[in-house]
């Protein structure tokens, strides 16, 4: 994206986001926002899990486009406590004008046999997690008062289930109804907040790290491919421009087609085998 403006329209306010937080950013979709917007000429806040590796290959990423990069830690199993991390990057940052929330993790298990345990634990990351950091860049965003931008990354699984994945399901429509309220109450203060729902992203969390997607088919897609993680990243940039800064409520699929597929996969489907866990 060679600026973070397209042509400005008459009565729209020129200042610019300056800084963001993007969660997760360590690797996958988190890192491609994070290059994306510095290459805006954004300042951005990176956080981690495990991989303070490569949060730092993030880093590098973001200063190789002239922004400034700070790393920190976030840990979304330690709520919520954990968050504090937010406001210690805002305050590095001189402010937050953006947040991007992309931490998220998932299970593969049938309801009928899962522990609290682990229910509990993927929707405390993908909903709880996503709340908290959330309510504090608002409060940011709300004393700064320049407004700002909140995108909450979702997943095609906000709108449509999946066998074996009932809390990452069920945390992700969440999301993105906490999206739509937030919207509501956010709204007087100039922030904008909505969802990014990715289909199948060439990933480490898709077991496709480094993978060119469009080697890789996938007949029931219409696009016929995976995406990339900078596809997913180009939504989001936008909904960060001050172009977008009517849209909020809503939610953006990034999925080559995939949701359009419901009753051509119907009717073409020849066995049952869709009720059994997908491979790996």
């Amino acid at each position: 994206m060679d600026s973070f403006h397209s042509a400005p329209l008459p009565h729209e306010q020129l200042d610019r986001p300056r800084t963001a937080v993007v969660t997760g950013s360590d690797s996958g979709i988190g890192r491609a926002v994070a290059v994306t917007l510095a290459a805006a000429g954004v300042d951005v806040g990176i956080t981690y899990h495990r991989d303070a590796g490569g949060a730092e290959n993030t880093a590098t990423d973001v200063t190789g486009c002239g922004a400034k990069a700070v790393v920190r830690r976030l840990d979304l199993t330690g709520l919520p406590g954990s968050v504090t991390a937010i406001d210690e990057l805002a305050d590095e940052l001189g402010g937050i004008d953006i947040l991007v929330n992309c931490a998220g993790t998932g299970s593969s298990e049938p309801v009928i046999g899962m522990a609290y345990d682990t229910w509990r634990g993927v929707v405390s990351v993908d909903l709880d997690g996503a709340f908290l950091c959330a309510q504090r860049a608002a409060r940011r965003m709300i004393e700064a008062g320049r407004g700002g931008r909140i995108i909450n990354i979702t997943s095609v699984h906000e709108h449509a289930p999946r066998v074996g994945a009932a809390p990452y399901c069920a945390a992700k429509a969440g999301l993105g109804m906490l999206t739509k309220v937030l919207a509501l109450e956010l709204a007087e203060h100039d922030i904008t907040v909505n969802s990014v729902a990715p289909g199948e992203i060439s990933t480490p969390m898709t077991g496709q790290e480094d993978v060119n997607p469009r080697t890789e088919s996938r007949p029931g897609v219409p696009l016929g491919r995976p995406g990339h993680a900078h596809e997913v990243a180009a939504v989001v940039a936008f909904l960060a421009t001050p172009a977008a800064g009517y849209i909020t409520g809503a939610s953006y699929l990034v999925d080559g087609g995939m949701l359009l597929m419901g009753p051509q996969a119907s009717s073409e489907l020849s066995t049952t085998d869709w009720r059994k866990l997908s491979p790996g």
